[in-house]
């Protein structure tokens, strides 16, 4: 199993992921910090839709290996996810633009054919249901 940018509640708020480092950076009312022009896209995959997978994964037969892709086909630019957590944290925090990392690349998302396939499996957790509920457990853990 391969798994793509996978997020949701009990995120570490530092572990340096974009997901965790803009609400963590919203909620403290930080700036957003963004590598590159933002216009490079990932897709974000909800960890109950990667949990569905491994487990579906774990009651396959034996001939079924991999490696087989888990995340998203939707993808999203950067900046647009920078915005989305700003609304859903309250619209005040500001975006700050960084130099991109020579690795970096322009593109992240998973061929999630063979996972279609052989787990008879795709994910059903929209973005901003997602982001919301992952926003929601760092507000309890008191970040913001």
């Amino acid at each position: 199993m391969r798994l793509f940018n996978t997020y949701g509640p009990r995120m570490k708020p530092d572990d340096g992921r974009v997901v965790s480092n803009f609400v963590s950076q919203a909620l403290a009312h930080a700036d957003l910090t963004i590598y590159g022009d933002g216009s490079q896209t990932r897709s974000f995959c909800y960890v109950s839709d990667i949990i569905d997978a491994l487990v579906a994964m774990m009651a396959t037969n034996e001939d079924v290996t991999g490696p087989i892709n888990l995340g998203s086909q939707d993808e999203i630019s950067v900046s647009e996810l920078a915005n989305r957590v700003i609304q859903l944290t309250g619209g005040d925090a500001k975006v700050r633009y960084e130099g991109l990392p020579q690795d970096d690349p322009t593109q992240r998302q998973p061929d999630i054919a063979l996972a279609m396939q052989e787990l008879d499996w795709k994910p059903t957790v929209p973005l901003q249901e997602g982001l919301r509920t992952t926003v929601d457990w760092f507000q309890k853990l008191g970040n913001g």
